[in-house]
């Protein structure tokens, strides 16, 4: 039986990818206590990764939903940490996203927004977040965006 997170992924036809595999020395997730720290996901979907700069090659719109494909990678993860159950999450602690921008770039807000619009839209008041939105001027692989997570986990 489909819990009442996975059932709203369903409802608004979105699917959540495999859990990615760390590309470096480091684990995708640990566990603390009650607060799950997910590695940062880069922008990928189902057609490989979304690359771009922020203010040069993309514009505010594409970059949204790249941050939005990286709140399904966290989202995965998650899942992967809580044995398949992702009702486990209590809240979206924090998020942290990185932008590929140029330096006169200033909307990171609105572009990281797209992943915190997608916490809300499956977690309701509980995905309401702290979150910090940066610049950076280069991203692993090219891609256009990286968000790290916290959860609060049952």
């Amino acid at each position: 039986m489909a819990g009442r997170i996975e059932a709203r992924l369903k409802d608004l036809g979105l699917v959540l990818p495999d859990a990615p595999a760390p590309a470096a020395n480091s684990v995708p997730f640990v566990q603390a206590g009650d607060l799950l720290f997910v590695s940062g996901q880069i922008s990928q979907g189902p057609e490989g990764l979304i690359r771009g700069r922020l203010g040069d090659t993309m514009d505010v719109a594409e970059g949204a939903k790249a941050a939005r494909r990286c709140g399904m990678s966290l989202l995965a993860q998650a899942r992967a940490a809580l044995g398949g159950d992702l009702d486990r999450i209590r809240r979206v602690v924090k998020l942290t996203g990185f932008v590929n921008s140029t330096a006169d770039f200033t909307d990171q807000p609105k572009v990281i927004n797209g992943c915190s619009d997608l916490m809300v839209e499956l977690l309701g008041d509980a995905g309401r977040h702290a979150r910090a939105a940066v610049s950076a001027p280069a991203l692993p692989l090219g891609v256009a965006v990286e968000i790290e997570a916290v959860f609060q986990v049952a």
